[in-house]
């Protein structure tokens, strides 16, 4: 009998093949993008260091609604002026395996607006 894979292993191996193609440096960190069942995440990485730069949530925001489209978007505006106050104005992009639809395009996207360039 052939076993289905589940969907979050499916999703762990597209991230793990996203992951061989770039990484974050000082110059140019990673924004990766986590989305639970109940919060969505977002923290900018120097893989180089291996340290978390900064990062913002749905729930250290304390958003009341905080698993749709509109908490996206706040996070997404919120880590993006955390990192320009530190300096960070370029990144690289990593949706964790996820499909950039939604959610994720929504944080990438305001991201983007507040200043941010990737």
């Amino acid at each position: 009998m052939i076993k289905k894979a589940s969907r979050t292993s499916v999703r762990v191996k597209k991230h793990i093949k996203l992951r061989n193609r770039f990484s974050g440096t000082a110059i140019r960190p990673r924004l990766a993008v986590y989305r639970s069942n109940n919060h969505i995440y977002a923290q900018i990485i120097d893989d180089l260091k291996g340290h978390t730069l900064c990062a913002a949530s749905s729930k250290t925001l304390g958003l009341e609604k905080s698993n749709d489209v509109a908490a996206a978007t706040v996070v997404g505006e919120a880590i993006a002026k955390k990192a320009i106050d530190l300096g960070i104005e370029t990144i690289v992009f990593d949706r964790g395996g996820y499909v950039y639809h939604g959610k994720v395009q929504a944080l990438a996207d305001a991201a983007r607006k507040t200043g941010l360039k990737f």
